[in-house]
């Protein structure tokens, strides 16, 4: 449904933080679902650990997190480039086995509120269809010009 180039114009990460590959499901105001192919390569696996590398439970959260950016800003009809999606709280957060290089993440974003000052989705993470990780996370959108120091 959208490639990297199509989430690149979307989102304003940019590697080694951009988490998200593609998106393969989108009902606006619902759900989504994204990839995550997680490669030996990023930088994330020098210090994570050396010689046992797993992906931190953060990178997680932030890949969830990237993919519910990209319903937000879709849903609501936010002006690409003009908008980021920022953390506002997470809830429940538990991780159900370890993430491995070479694994592809399936994330699923589930909406249970939006509105661009906060939204709240249900978050799903899944290697294999089994779940690695699930959150409630909450967002809002603010203006990309308000995020920057003065």
């Amino acid at each position: 449904m959208l490639d990297v180039r199509e989430i690149m114009d979307i989102l304003p990460h940019r590697y080694p933080i951009l988490l998200v590959d593609r998106v393969v499901e989108l009902e606006l105001g619902k759900r989504i679902v994204g990839l995550k192919n997680v490669s030996v390569n990023e930088p994330v696996f020098q210090g994570h650990f050396p010689g046992f590398p797993l992906m931190p439970g953060v990178y997680i959260l932030e890949a969830m997190a990237q993919v519910g950016g990209i319903l937000m800003i879709k849903s609501l009809g936010l002006e690409v480039g003009k908008y980021a999606i920022v953390f506002a709280g997470i809830d429940d957060a538990r991780f159900k086995r370890p993430v491995y290089p070479g694994d592809q993440l399936i994330l699923e974003l589930e909406v249970m509120s939006l509105k661009a000052s906060l939204s709240k989705m249900k978050g799903t993470a899944r290697v294999n269809s089994e779940v690695v990780a699930h959150a409630i996370l909450y967002a809002a959108a603010r203006e990309l010009k308000d995020l920057k120091r003065s």
